[in-house]
């Protein structure tokens, strides 16, 4: 406990707001210097107040413990993981400071307790408790500088209530079907529709094509909640199905062998196709033997799913 936690210690009982200090003391490990700015942390714009002609809610809060929170969080995720690519460090921070994260935060330091909100009903995709968490990260900064918020975060989040190896272990289904469609120089297109569950909770509803394909739906209270499931799917989907792979990512001499399948082909047409392929083709990679059409799918296969 520092000077000004002590000094506050001994006045508390003389405060008009003793009982949100004591509260506040609990969530963060300090006192608050200047209340102020974690009252507006606690306000949600449905129960916004008015001061001197001006709204007072915690969307501002919130907007800059995003930033303060996605840089703390950030340098100790570079921090634990010193070999780890640039990719695998934004999504690890990313799954730490998503909304879902930030509200089981705020349930489990019992700030949500103090969120005032006029929300009569609860909604699956209701995220007013994580926003109201980083608006308290805000307010943190505002009151005791960046130091406060390092230690914090640090210690009494990082440290104590999330597992850091567990969320850097989470899938972002989304960015793994991004990425080998631009390492296969596949298009992917997401689509997403809102609707409604009922009266208080949206619902959205993403197809994901694959090149000309579609590969996957998915639903979910929140536009990234729908594209992961839909992602997810379409992996899953190109996984599982060879023909598919082959399809979107073969190559020439492979898509030529099942069109000979299925088509006879005349003496003068297998003629003039391998006069093609003499002058596109580079031979100065081809063993001797030739590959069977079994070795070409493996092929492949291993090119559309190499990491």
């Amino acid at each position: 406990m520092d000077f000004f936690d002590l000094i506050t210690r001994i006045k508390l009982p003389f405060l008009k707001d003793r009982e949100l200090y004591r509260s506040f003391y609990r969530i963060l490990g300090f006192y608050p210097r200047d209340i102020h700015p974690y009252k507006m942390a606690m306000l949600h714009r449905s129960a916004a107040t008015h001061e001197e002609g001006k709204r007072i809610n915690n969307e501002r809060l919130e907007f800059l413990g995003d930033a303060v929170l996605g840089a703390v969080v950030g340098y100790i995720v570079y921090k634990h993981f010193p070999k780890k690519p640039e990719g695998f460090l934004t999504n690890t921070r990313s799954n730490i400071v998503k909304r879902q994260s930030l509200n089981q935060l705020a349930k489990e330091t019992g700030f949500d307790k103090l969120v005032v909100s006029n929300f009569k009903q609860q909604t699956h995709n209701n995220y007013v408790s994580g926003n109201a968490f980083e608006a308290l990260v805000g307010a943190i900064y505002l009151d005791r500088g960046y130091g406060h918020c390092v230690r914090f975060i640090k210690n009494k989040i990082m440290n104590q209530l999330v597992n850091i190896e567990k969320a850097a272990s989470e899938v972002n289904y989304k960015s793994k079907l991004l990425e080998w469609g631009q390492k296969n120089h596949i298009g992917i297109e997401f689509v997403v529709e809102e609707g409604k569950e009922n009266e208080a909770t949206p619902i959205f509803n993403t197809s994901v094509k694959v090149g000309d394909i579609e590969c996957g739906k998915g639903r979910g209270y929140s536009k990234k909640e729908s594209q992961q499931n839909a992602a997810k799917e379409a992996l899953e989907k190109l996984r599982n199905n060879r023909e598919l792979v082959i399809g979107l990512t073969a190559p020439k001499e492979l898509q030529m062998k099942r069109y000979e399948d299925v088509k006879p082909v005349s003496d003068e047409e297998k003629q003039a196709a391998k006069t093609e392929e003499s002058v596109n083709i580079d031979f100065s990679d081809i063993s001797m033997r030739a590959k069977t059409r079994e070795e070409i799918i493996a092929e492949a296969e291993r090119q559309a799913f190499a990491e």
